[in-house]
């Protein structure tokens, strides 16, 4: 075998090790899912939401993660295989753009199923467990990490973690106290290194509860906490 054909066949190799190939068209992004089995997923409403944002969100990935927020989300048993929606080299060795949207097209009609199942996840305990199904997902996404893609996460959760190290409906929403929790979240790892992550969330506060001012303190705690961790961008919606 020539040099030259040596080295693309050692590249092709890595590709397939890492499960994010780019063929045939320009890379997308490096994609991971949230979805919170909780009381989050008892209105209609959330899983519309699922239904009519996921599709238009994961048009851009060539790899897909899972998560779901349960009372345990870290060491649930209720998971999703990801899926690699990009053509390999040996899929498409001729980088033949034809070949590579018939491919994703197909594996891209997974996704949607894989993530509405986690709406029927086991409870695993009560309380809602948001920060370990982050952390779940964003260790398998840095599993398949490469600089040169974009990481996005995708969160269908009213973000109302109540589990551990984190209360939301207890926390002190003073601007200082904000910021201080938010650092010791990601200083004791109960928040996992996000730089370069780009988040949007559906359904936050979805259940605002009975007292109203808290909402907008909630959602600057939250912003706050993910761009400590590193987030580039963040959108609750």
């Amino acid at each position: 075998m020539r040099p030259g054909r040596w080295t693309a066949a050692i590249t092709a190799m890595g590709l397939l090790s890492t499960g994010v190939a780019a063929c045939g068209t320009e890379s997308r992004a490096v994609c991971g899912v949230i979805v919170d089995s909780t009381s989050y997923a008892d209105p209609a409403a959330s899983r519309t939401d699922l239904t009519s944002k996921l599709p238009g969100f994961v048009d851009g990935c060539d790899w897909v993660g899972f998560a779901a927020v349960t009372g345990a989300s870290e060491s649930s048993t209720c998971r999703e295989d990801p899926v690699a929606v990009a053509a390999t080299e040996r899929e498409n060795p001729n980088d033949n753009p034809v070949v590579e949207e018939r491919i994703r097209k197909h594996r891209l009609t997974q996704v949607l199923p894989r993530a509405s199942k986690l709406f029927d996840c086991p409870s695993e305990g009560e309380g809602s467990d948001v920060l370990g199904a982050l952390r779940y997902l964003v260790k398998q996404m840095n599993a398949q990490r490469r600089p040169d893609l974009a990481h996005r996460v995708i969160v269908f959760s009213d973000l109302i973690n109540n589990r551990g190290d984190l209360n939301v409906n207890k926390l002190d929403l003073s601007e200082a106290a904000r910021q201080a929790k938010a650092k010791e979240l990601r200083q004791s790892r109960l928040l996992p290194d996000l730089t370069g992550y780009d988040v949007v969330v559906h359904g936050f506060l979805r259940k605002k509860g009975s007292n109203p001012d808290r909402f907008p303190l909630l959602e600057s705690f939250w912003t706050e906490a993910l761009e400590t961790a590193g987030a580039t961008s963040v959108d609750l919606l």
